[in-house]
């Protein structure tokens, strides 16, 4: 397993450990619209500036720290995502899977309602696309931002967030025909997720 898997699932631990004496730990899911950057050809040709946006999934665990009208939460969560991209005047699908550990700094805005924000530590473990064979990925960590908006009701928690890569991160795929070129897809997510929580332990009194 890698090195900074380990590290993030020890830190996750850690903290649950701590918050679950404070507020509360949990369990998390959602789908989520998703679209990466530019797709270009080994001379720098775009052939499609987006692509298209398509659906995905996220499932994991939270933890979460009450400090009075605001509070942290951090999660571990497991992300599966897909766009999609002319390639030879056809559609091929991009998938991509990576472990997420967002650390989010909430306010409480009004009763249920609270807003939120904070950066996304991820993991890419996988990618691959439709007609093509996967070479190397840039970088395997990278580091996001989280913003949105939640509800909380009792036990349930809903919420809404916009995700964003920071930094320009290349995928490079070679075609099984020899005589094509290689190409180079920025594999930054962009992404807007509904998530739906339930809260397993309460705060001791």
């Amino acid at each position: 397993m890698n090195k900074r898997i380990v590290l993030f699932s020890i830190v996750f631990l850690t903290t649950l450990f701590y918050t679950n004496a404070q507020s509360g730990i949990g369990i998390k899911a959602g789908f989520s619209y998703n679209t990466n950057g530019e797709f270009v050809n080994e001379v720098g040709t775009i052939l499609d500036n987006k692509g298209s946006g398509k659906s995905g999934f996220n499932v994991g665990f939270y933890g979460k720290l009450d400090l009075g009208p605001i509070y942290v939460r951090p999660e571990i969560v497991y992300t599966k995502t897909t766009s999609e991209y002319v390639l030879n005047s056809e559609m091929a699908d991009f998938n991509m899977s990576k472990i997420d550990v967002p650390v989010l700094v909430g306010f409480k805005v009004i009763g249920p309602v609270n807003i939120f924000a904070g950066p996304s530590f991820q993991y890419i473990l996988d990618n691959d696309m439709n007609g093509l064979t996967f070479v190397a990925i840039e970088k395997n960590y990278s580091i996001g931002l989280n913003v949105g908006v939640s509800v909380e009701l009792g036990s349930l928690g809903i919420d809404v967030r916009y995700e964003r890569g920071f930094n320009q991160n290349e995928a490079e795929f070679i075609s099984t025909n020899i005589t094509d070129p290689s190409y180079r897809l920025d594999s930054r997510p962009e992404q807007i997720m509904l998530n739906l929580s339930y809260r397993l332990s309460h705060k001791k009194k």
